[in-house]
């Protein structure tokens, strides 16, 4: 449920690009967004530590939380925590908890696999090439000066660090692994909608998303690489 808030309250949280350029390619399968960017420009550290303070502390992470705990008390989940205004408390700082550590996780890995985490919108046409680049980008990062594309462990492993810590730290103790990995797939697909939302919406260079430097301003060229 977390991921899915995640996702939606990602709307208003977007960020301008270029203008996107069709590619010219007819056919662009998955694996096209395996591509090399042009016009690639590595994020500094300042910017990717004010997008990792923002995704795991600002007004986002707050708001995704409000929202979770308040859904998670009309379900009553989990039942442990009862109803009131504790309790309700007590499942705000744990959504609170989990978008924290999934946020350090995602951003600690990156800096040790040295890799570009942010998301770069499509530079192509097309509802369905734009919503697959959205889609595996969330488990795709940059990489180097050329800021070719890999496969993310970072962006793989940070959701669910985010889940088993809550579950094995302060979740009752009948919650085990397979709660956790399920919770860890709702913020996973928090992830993949956040990106689907920066991918088709923008709300320009001056909105204040924009100036927080979420976003690097280059697009990705969506071309087959092999």
């Amino acid at each position: 449920m977390l991921g899915v808030i995640v996702g939606l309250i990602a709307l208003p949280t977007l960020v301008d690009a270029q203008s996107p350029a069709d590619s010219g390619d007819s056919s662009f399968p998955l694996a096209s967004a395996l591509a090399h960017l042009d016009f690639y420009a590595r994020p500094t550290e300042t910017m990717k530590l004010r997008k990792y303070f923002f995704d795991g502390f600002g007004p986002y992470p707050i708001s995704v939380a409000a929202v979770s705990a308040g859904i998670s008390q009309i379900d009553d989940s989990p039942p442990d925590w009862k109803q009131g205004a504790a309790a309700y408390g007590k499942r705000f700082a744990s959504s609170f908890g989990v978008l924290a550590v999934t946020a350090t996780t995602r951003y600690t890995l990156a800096e040790a696999f040295h890799e570009d985490t942010l998301y770069y919108r499509c530079e192509c046409k097309g509802v369905f090439r734009r919503l697959g680049h959205a889609v595996i980008s969330t488990v795709l990062s940059r990489r180097g000066d050329d800021g070719h594309r890999v496969f993310s462990f970072p962006g793989l492993v940070a959701p669910y660090a985010g889940s088993m810590t809550a579950v094995y730290g302060w979740y009752p103790r009948r919650y085990d692994a397979m709660d956790g990995f399920r919770m860890g797939n709702y913020n996973m697909l928090g992830y993949v909608g956040a990106n689907i939302t920066l991918e088709f919406f923008h709300t320009g260079p001056r909105s204040w998303i924009s100036r927080m430097h979420l976003n690097n301003p280059h697009g990705a060229q969506f071309q087959p690489s092999f």
